[in-house]
């Protein structure tokens, strides 16, 4: 009797450590495989549709915070996918959207973002800033304020639905010393953040909730990242991005010049160890690759020798 008891209390001791383990690992299977779903939905739906800007954009500027969303989710996302139920800003609830969220760095928000601004305030940024030299230059960007939207789909996610209706295509602007530059959130046409499993926990960037950015009305490029982290001091090559990323995190890629700008969009989720100049993968004029802002969603074609001394931010892909 005394040798089962002491068996029994040894299987009891190592399920106890054991089990915790692999039920995180089960839920973060399930949860790879329904963020992979979600998005391949997603990417056909947006596919379907003709554009993806001027949905509320007939009515006054008071009425168009109000109601764009609700416009775009009822006349054009729900005629390409299936929708249960829609929700305005007020009654983001009734959707399913929890209470409280919890973000990347394991700090939880205040409060659930209920409109464009709250979501990322660079939306509308203003600042002159001056030059080492003395001289003045200016970044100035102002996107429309729209009340955000929820829905939920027929396979149980709750998604809030953060809608620019004058989003426009990818167009660089020149400064007078030729360098090439944009700003991500006018390209940004409509941003999704999602919870798999609805108000259920534990309601965590990384885990059941995510973000999946549409840039560009026409021919635009969805984007779904999960964050992994910053690697401190890594820039490194930059041919070998990828390779310190997936050296780190199995799975890790460095972003690309949309993922970048997810980044910057979504930073609200992905809490304070975010660095201020994300560098990308993609490529602009020779010996040259775009870098992001996540301060204010500047991107800007900068030298590879430039990008050296910046942190890494390393990614997940969703495709």
């Amino acid at each position: 009797m005394a040798e089962i008891l002491l068996s029994l209390t040894i299987i009891g001791v190592v399920a106890a450590i054991t089990l915790p383990s692999l039920t995180g690992n089960i839920n973060e299977r399930t949860w790879n495989t329904q963020r992979k779903a979600l998005y391949a939905r997603m990417s056909q739906a947006i596919a379907l549709m003709p554009a993806l800007n001027g949905y509320g954009q007939g009515a006054t500027t008071s009425e168009t915070k109000s109601i764009a969303t609700q416009t775009f989710l009822t006349d054009g996302l729900s005629k390409v996918l299936k929708i249960n139920n829609i929700c305005d800003n007020k009654h983001l609830a009734d959707c399913g959207i929890p209470s409280k969220i919890t973000d990347f760095n394991g700090s939880q928000l205040a409060s659930v973002p209920d409109t464009l601004y709250n979501l990322n305030s660079a939306f509308s940024y203003y600042k002159v800033f001056t030059n080492s030299a003395g001289g003045t230059y200016t970044h100035s960007v102002t996107v429309a304020d729209v009340d955000a939207g929820a829905f939920e789909t027929i396979s149980g996610e709750s998604i809030i639905a953060y809608y620019n209706p004058a989003c426009t295509a990818d167009i660089d602007e020149q400064r007078s010393n030729g360098e090439k530059l944009n700003y991500a959130q006018k390209s940004m046409c409509v941003n999704f953040v999602y919870d798999l499993n609805g108000s259920k926990g534990p309601n965590t960037v990384g885990k059941d909730i995510g973000f999946i950015t549409v840039m560009y009305p026409s021919d635009s490029n969805v984007v779904a990242v999960s964050p992994y982290g910053s690697l401190s001091g890594q820039g490194g090559d930059f041919s070998a991005a990828n390779r310190l990323c997936k050296e780190r995190y199995g799975e890790g890629r460095a972003p690309n010049y949309d993922e970048g700008a997810a980044v910057f969009v979504n930073k609200k989720f992905l809490g304070s160890s975010l660095p201020e100049i994300l560098w990308t993968t993609s490529s602009c004029d020779s010996g040259k690759a775009w870098r992001v802002s996540t301060a204010i969603g500047y991107r800007n074609c900068t030298t590879k020798a430039e990008l050296r001394g910046m942190s890494l931010y390393c990614i997940r892909r969703m495709d």
